[in-house]
């Protein structure tokens, strides 16, 4: 899993090769990558949240430990759910393209797309806003470029075909990452994660 991680950042087109070699070889095996990656910005918002907070200038506001871990649980099966919607309608827009991959191995595709977004987790530790937009910025443009470079890799399709599909499915990610924001807004709205402590 971290070669993985470090060769989607190096060179990615080699890495979506030896990708999709291990895809055939261990097929399912490969979620794990999904379950423990979308861990990081739950455990890092939990920590950044309770521990660290945000400073006013005058006191630090933090939430309550069992709120921050509530909210960090939402988070990790919102990713899950996220990113398996994603590898879902990947599998149903690939057979438009004359191919047909399992759903696992779309589902897969997905979750290793989804890497730069995972590791903006880390921006978590430390609450700020200005630095969080920054990075989720920088985290979804690298995402539409794994996605463009990979899928013809992926899918078995030209490169051609590869862009017309990934182009769909980035107009898709943005619809699911929006509705994504508004159930965050909506839980919070319900008193999920509420409780603040000052000092």
């Amino acid at each position: 899993m971290l070669d993985h991680l470090a060769g989607l950042f190096a060179h990615p087109h080699e890495e979506w090769e030896d990708i999709d070699r291990e895809i055939e070889r261990h097929g399912h095996g490969y979620l794990s990558h999904l379950v423990v990656l979308a861990a990081l910005p739950g455990l890092c918002m939990w920590y950044g949240t309770s521990v660290t907070g945000w400073s006013t200038g005058l006191d630090t506001i933090r939430l309550e430990s069992m709120s921050a871990f509530l909210l960090g649980i939402a988070a990790w099966l919102g990713i899950i759910c996220a990113v398996t919607i994603m590898g879902l309608f990947i599998h149903w827009l690939a057979r438009t393209y004359g191919c047909d991959p399992s759903w696992s191995r779309c589902v897969i595709f997905a979750a290793y797309t989804a890497t730069p977004l995972y590791l903006t987790g880390f921006l978590g530790l430390f609450p700020s806003i200005p630095l969080a937009l920054f990075g989720i910025l920088a985290a979804i443009a690298y995402a539409v470029y794994l996605l463009y470079a990979g899928l013809p890799h992926i899918m078995h399709i030209p490169f051609e075909q590869g862009f017309m599909m990934a182009t769909l499915i980035v107009a898709v990610g943005l619809v699911v990452l929006v509705s994504m924001k508004v159930m965050t807004i909506v839980l919070w709205d319900m008193g999920l994660g509420s409780i603040f402590s000052l000092g």
